[in-house]
């Protein structure tokens, strides 16, 4: 009787699939964790939007109404906002968010979505009075923008950013990945990580202030590393 030949594999016939597969999954996951990461940036990338959206429409409405509540970060009293006489500019992330959430741009439930981001954890809660407590890390700084405040001035970036500085990998959201801007013209982009300082541009502070944006009340050309003392504090 003539033997059939069998339908199986061989083992090395298994080991050298195995290997193909093998060598095809190293290039493919790179690339899947590179897509999942851009497609979280994006969303990160439209809350900053939506956060200087509402930003933007609170200051033009204290524009037309000559109404010191209502500005850009920078133009804001905490007196204003019920605060003692002379109680001067606000200063933290939190005082922008209640009067966000106080003057209705902004609800507690938008903010919870926007100030989180893949790594952070910051926990937004509604009061009764229509203020907000804010607990944790935060997604994104903002700035203290002013109404004289060139349209390059940069409104809010993730908080893995410090402006000029090389990312740090172990800083959330997106580590060294890349990170968001905001500014206050309106437009946003997300940057690489050889992007993140001014050498990446020639060492040319105009070109990397072109490119990236400038801080608030920061001289043009200067790109001085560093957060500068524009920046709402952020809660723990």
């Amino acid at each position: 009787m003539t033997r059939k030949p069998s339908a199986a594999f061989t083992l090395i016939e298994m080991l050298v699939v195995i290997s193909i597969i093998v060598v095809l999954a190293s290039f493919a996951v790179p690339a899947v964790i590179s897509g999942l990461t851009k497609g979280q940036m994006v969303g990160t990338l439209n809350n900053a939007r939506q956060l200087f959206l509402a930003g933007q429409q609170m200051a033009l409405d204290g524009a037309t109404n000559s109404d010191p509540n209502f500005g850009w970060p920078g133009d804001l009293s905490s007196a204003a906002a019920g605060a003692p006489a002379g109680g001067g500019e606000i200063s933290t992330l939190l005082e922008y968010c209640n009067r966000l959430a106080q003057n209705d741009y902004l609800k507690s439930g938008d903010l919870q979505k926007i100030l989180n981001a893949p790594g952070t954890s910051c926990s937004v809660t509604g009061e009764s009075d229509g203020s907000v407590t804010v607990v944790g890390r935060p997604s994104l700084k903002v700035y203290k923008v002013q109404e004289v405040d060139a349209s390059n001035t940069i409104f809010a970036v993730t908080n893995n950013y410090t402006y000029n500085t090389v990312l740090d990998n172990k800083l959330a959201p997106y580590g060294d990945k890349g990170f968001i801007v905001m500014r206050k013209g309106g437009d946003a982009s997300t940057y690489k990580k050889n992007q993140a300082t001014a050498t990446n541009y020639g060492n040319d502070p105009r070109k990397f202030e072109s490119a990236v944006g400038k801080l608030p009340s920061q001289a043009d050309g200067t790109a001085a590393a560093g957060d500068g003392d524009k920046l709402l504090t952020n809660p723990q």
